[in-house]
């Protein structure tokens, strides 16, 4: 197997961690994506949108990170990672589509109004015309431009925080039963997916700032953070700068990100309980 990645990928971190899950062996191919690697003809040619990651195996191409997980699974059964009953399968899977359907654009503009934004500043014009150009998709497009614009102050940083806030609620009403995890007490992809993600707010500096007096969440966290399939896809991958980049550039915006979550728990208490 052949697995595309890119450095401090949060979608390659969630199938590294189903790999090491099931003690895999794979080839890596890392994808620069800050020199426009993922625009390269060749390899558009395994995934035309330009993305991490992209898994080849006997000469079948996968994409899409959730995907790809469901994939492994299937292909490589034991230990499994998805659920027997259909009812746990569907309950798995709506936890890979609160990523899939604003968890992972959440934290993209997140993470890039807190770090990503000063990289692509120091890009020459040309090398941002390429970024701008090949992003394919006119709403990312839009997202892209905004979050580079205006920073943290983007409207799409606010969706962000409601999304975030959204999922931790949630979370938080299913584990206070006492289940270990999301899906009953046996781990799933719909942990998995999720983990990269949680992840990357405290590596940032700011997830306290959402779970702090959320216990069952602080308590499903901690123990994801003690599987070892967990800290070799994630810490063990980063080194120094980048864990301090993004302590840095997280806490830079804490404050702010703070004051807008406060305006949409209002404006929820409102929606929810109106005068």
């Amino acid at each position: 197997m052949l697995l595309f990645t890119g450095r401090n990928s949060i979608c390659t971190q969630k199938v590294l961690i189903t790999m090491f899950e099931k003690n895999l062996a794979w080839e890596t191919k890392r994808v620069d994506l800050f020199k426009n690697e993922q625009y390269d003809a060749e390899y558009l040619k395994y995934n035309p949108k330009g993305v991490v990651p992209t898994l080849v195996n006997d000469g079948q191409v996968i994409v899409e990170s959730t995907l790809i997980c469901e994939y492994l699974d299937d292909t490589f059964p034991a230990p499994s990672l998805i659920p027997e009953s259909p009812y746990e399968r569907m309950q798995m899977r709506l936890w890979s589509k609160h990523v899939d359907e604003g968890l992972f654009e959440a934290t993209r503009e997140i993470s890039f109004s807190a770090m990503f934004r000063e990289r692509l500043r120091n890009m020459s014009e040309d090398e941002r015309r390429i970024r701008f150009r090949n992003i394919g998709d006119p709403a990312r497009t839009a997202r892209f431009r905004s979050t580079y614009e205006h920073g943290v102050e983007s409207p799409y940083v606010f969706y962000g925080i409601a999304a975030f806030e959204k999922l931790f609620r949630h979370m938080s009403d299913v584990l206070a039963d006492g289940r270990e995890w999301l899906v009953g007490n046996t781990l799933s992809l719909g942990d998995i997916n999720l983990m990269p993600f949680v992840a990357r707010l405290e590596y940032l500096n700011l997830l306290d700032l959402f779970i702090a007096d959320r216990a069952p969440v602080r308590r499903w966290w901690q123990r994801c953070k003690m599987l070892p399939s967990y800290q070799k896809a994630i810490p063990d991958m980063l080194n120094e700068e980048d864990t301090s980049t993004m302590h840095v550039s997280g806490t830079k915006i804490r404050g702010r990100i703070e004051e807008l979550r406060a305006e949409h728990l209002a404006q929820h208490v409102k929606a929810v309980h109106p005068a």
